[in-house]
């Protein structure tokens, strides 16, 4: 394959990340705000989204140790907000387990929901793809995500409390989530698990330490997992 082939898959890539930007850039900019509200210096800050590289985790973890949650629970709410990475991981290897070590590690390091969102859809859409054009295709969907993350983290903490009440930020963290997930609801399991995780995650809102969410994640994946092994047999014996 040339060259040629791959840029062309990178910017393929690029283009479909670009719109993400409407919501990441708000959303980074409301953790930059709210970290810092909570007492966060701007390097501790910048170093959580540095290193973390999670936002839904990132608000998560930050509301636990603002309440003074145990530590023990903000690891392991901040774990299982993040679990879908480890599902996201698996989905991947499908598509770029051959690729060098450490093209694997730094896929890993800055694979988003974003990211996988636009890369699984095309790889299911064009499976003729060759590894390559995968892989560039992946980089080419980051690119304009993950350094703006960290840029608006870093505008949230200078701009502060400039920013005025009427632009509310927060809007930008269930859009970003909905305009990922809702077109990657394509089978059954997708679709139960989501109605599972929302239900759920309502009935025990009361939950101290965001421990509802915990359950409803935990619950609803298992719940979805079962489905597609219901489903595979199904197919199974409908093919036999």
């Amino acid at each position: 394959m040339s060259a040629g082939s791959e840029k062309s898959y990178y910017w393929a890539g690029f283009r479909m990340g670009m719109p993400f930007l409407l919501v990441v850039i708000p959303f980074g900019m409301l953790f930059g705000v709210v970290a810092t509200e909570a007492g966060f210096t701007s390097f501790q800050t910048m170093a959580f989204s540095s290193v973390v590289f999670a936002g839904a985790s990132q608000f998560a973890a930050l509301q636990l140790m603002v309440e003074d949650a145990p530590i023990l629970i903000v690891i392991v709410t901040a774990l299982a907000v993040n679990l879908r990475m480890a599902m996201y991981s698996a989905s991947l290897a499908v598509w770029l387990g051959e690729a060098p070590l450490w093209k694997r590690a730094l896929i890993a390091y800055v694979n988003v929901d974003q990211s996988y969102a636009v890369s699984i859809n095309r790889f299911e859409d064009e499976p003729h793809l060759t590894l390559s054009q995968r892989i560039a295709f992946f980089f080419g969907a980051v690119s304009p995500v993950c350094p703006m993350w960290v840029v608006a983290t870093a505008l949230g903490i200078w701009v502060g409390d400039a920013i005025p009440d009427w632009m509310a930020l927060d809007f930008a963290v269930p859009i970003c989530f909905l305009a990922i997930i809702a077109p990657m609801m394509r089978t059954l399991a997708h679709m139960l698990s989501a109605v599972t995780s929302i239900v759920l995650a309502l009935l025990f809102a009361g939950l101290p330490y965001n421990l509802g969410l915990l359950i409803a994640a935990l619950i609803a994946m298992m719940i979805g997992a079962q489905i597609e092994v219901w489903m595979t047999r199904k197919a199974g014996r409908a093919a036999s």
